[in-house]
């Protein structure tokens, strides 16, 4: 089994970055990626950011260029840097654990984007 913790979350202004994380422990061994997802109110979750099979990372169109997870992380870690941030990135974003035939999330960290 593994455990999710994620920070980073908080309130921003518009145009501002914040940087979130999410370490795993526990069964890592099974850890195949580690992404991000987000849930604004009122709609769906939605993919933010995951690494595919081929090695490179899928971002969500909205996101393209104001959004990455920087590379060089330990397998058991994953990490966001958002820039330019917008009030419709306001959500609560998870990371999101992929393992052969299962997938672990985290309990979620709120983002605001406000002025």
């Amino acid at each position: 089994q593994v455990q999710l913790v994620e920070s980073g979350g908080g309130l921003v202004q518009p145009g501002g970055s914040l940087r979130l994380s999410c370490v795993a422990s526990g069964s890592t061994f099974s850890i195949i990626s580690m992404g991000w997802y987000r849930q604004a109110p009122g709609k769906q979750r939605e993919l933010v950011a995951m690494p595919t099979n081929g090695g490179s990372v899928e971002y969500a169109d909205s996101v393209k260029g104001r959004f990455i997870i920087p590379r060089g992380a330990a397998k058991n870690e994953v990490h966001l840097e958002m820039n330019r941030l917008k009030p419709e990135d306001t959500a609560v974003y998870y990371c999101k654990v992929h393992h052969p035939g299962w997938d672990t999330w985290g309990q979620g960290t709120q983002v605001i984007v406000s002025s």
